[in-house]
């Protein structure tokens, strides 16, 4: 079952999906916070190597989103996937 729209405290994931998580929340919303301090705690989890394939897959998929955005194509998938409540 998905977590993402639970606040973090209440996520029940591991170490590196929590950590993965906050990588790309941090990404997305302000990418100046991802400071030394914050590598440092990526590093106890990822070696360098998992912190760049993650970093380059996030963006990627932020890049993707933005440009379905601009295109419209959010508004046609949800009127297509979305189920009203």
């Amino acid at each position: 079952m998905s977590q993402i729209h639970l606040p973090e405290e209440d996520r029940l994931l591991g170490p590196q999906e929590g950590l993965a998580i906050r990588f790309a929340e941090k990404l997305a919303t302000d990418f100046r916070s991802v400071d030394s301090a914050f590598m440092s705690e990526l590093r106890c989890v990822f070696s360098d190597a998992e912190i760049a394939e993650l970093g380059m897959m996030i963006g990627q998929y932020i890049s993707l989103g933005r440009l379905l955005v601009v295109a419209g194509a959010d508004r046609a998938a949800k009127e297509i996937y979305v189920p009203e409540y």
